[in-house]
């Protein structure tokens, strides 16, 4: 039964042809188990992360908190310094933080932060600044600022 083909235009006996067959669908399921151990795996390894982001964001919201209401404070020491007060009892313990006044806040302030670049001056204000009200000083608020941005918060807790 071979289809009679002599004296037949090209475009008639393409039109003999019968379509090719449509291959079986193919599974995009992974041939192997070790796929999906691979794929379990990074599964878990971004999850991990994802938590390790989360956690870091929640321990540093008090930062980001004290960022924004010292950009409202316009250079008044007196809120800058509570602000810087409130941070500090956020990252540290209290009974590391709450005595200390005057010399031992400025040594404390120094030590959890690399402050080399303000003078002792700006410190000093910055530590008086609550019981001197209605001063500006730019520079104990950026010092505030740099405290928050750049403090290490061993003992926190």
């Amino acid at each position: 039964m071979t289809p009679d083909t002599e004296g037949k235009s090209l475009v008639e006996l393409l039109d003999m042809l019968k379509p090719a067959p449509e291959p079986a669908p193919i599974s995009m399921m992974p041939q192997t188990w070790g796929w999906g151990v691979l794929a379990v795996a990074l599964l878990l390894v971004l999850g991990l992360i994802l938590v390790t982001i989360w956690r870091h964001r929640q321990a540093n919201a008090y930062r980001r908190y004290a960022l924004k209401e010292l950009d409202r404070c316009q250079n008044d020491p007196a809120k800058a310094a509570e602000i810087v007060r409130r941070a500090a009892l956020a990252a540290f313990h209290r009974s590391q933080v709450a005595s200390l006044t005057g010399d031992d806040w400025t040594n404390f302030l120094g030590q959890t932060a690399d402050l080399s670049g303000f003078s002792a001056s700006a410190l000093g204000n910055l530590a008086a600044a609550p019981y001197r009200k209605g001063v500006t000083d730019p520079d104990a608020t950026e010092l505030a600022r740099h405290w928050i941005k750049s403090h290490r918060s061993k003992g926190a807790v």
